[in-house]
């Protein structure tokens, strides 16, 4: 088989895959609940699983394990902690069917899938200096930009139904927050890389090229949130320290 027809045939299971799990986690969270929140423990017990699997080639310590075990622990259980609770955060009198878009959850979910589509054709079509060549090497700074305004946009989107909503139940005319929308796309995106960085400093460092094989044409299931976990990383420690603050 020529690479031509293997790389046609990996994209028809790379999209198909891509389809299911988009299917399925609409679904989920479309549901919300007991659903959400049994689904989100499910993949965040299978994540510990890939974890595990990288660290046991990062480090034959025992002590070193432990303490990989118990950071992955941290990372991964305050994603699961925390996705649930923001995707609660409907706001009153949301219309059926658009009051997840309106939570934190949504910001955090789209934004980061919008980072990853803006980077991956910012750094195609642009290209330019790699980021961090030794740990990932498609990784551009054009990427890094394109990402950042997909986000920024992605902000801009949900911040305009949650606009739709405001001036259905209250009236009134709303602007969107362009420069808030923009700023917080940038602040996603960096999180987002470093979280994907991270990711493949890990695997680099062990030796493997993904994760795992869950996904069909995609790897492991921590090769697809690992911007994701960042983020909501990241958010958890601005709320403590919000909250240490006031």
């Amino acid at each position: 088989m020529s690479g031509a027809a293997v790389k046609k045939s990996d994209l028809g299971v790379r999209t198909l895959s891509a389809v299911v799990m988009v299917a399925v986690a609409a679904i989920v969270f479309w549901q919300g609940g007991l659903m959400l929140r049994l689904f989100v423990l499910a993949a965040a017990f299978w994540l510990m699983v890939e974890w595990w699997g990288i660290v046991a080639k990062l480090t034959s310590s025992i002590a070193g394990r432990a303490v990989w075990m118990l950071g992955g622990f941290a990372y991964i259980g305050n994603a699961a902690y925390l996705l649930p609770m923001l995707a609660d955060e409907y706001a009153y009198g949301s219309a059926p069917g658009f009051g997840f878009l309106e939570t934190t959850a949504a910001l955090v979910i789209f934004g980061v899938i919008a980072t990853d589509i803006g980077a991956y054709f910012a750094g195609r079509t642009i290209g330019g200096p790699k980021i961090a060549p030794r740990i990932s090497p498609s990784k551009t700074w054009s990427g890094l930009v394109g990402g950042a305004l997909a986000a920024g946009c992605m902000m801009a989107l949900l911040d305009y139904i949650h606009i739709a909503q405001r001036e259905r139940v209250f009236g009134g005319e709303w602007q969107i927050d362009w420069l808030g929308s923009l700023s917080i796309g940038a602040i996603v995106a960096v999180v987002a890389q470093t979280g994907d960085f991270f990711e493949s400093w890990m695997k680099r460092k062990a030796g493997v090229k993904d994760s795992g094989n869950a996904i069909p044409g995609h790897g492991g299931l921590l090769d697809r949130v690992d911007g994701h976990l960042a983020v909501l990383f990241f958010l958890g420690g601005a709320i403590m320290l919000g909250k240490l603050a006031s």
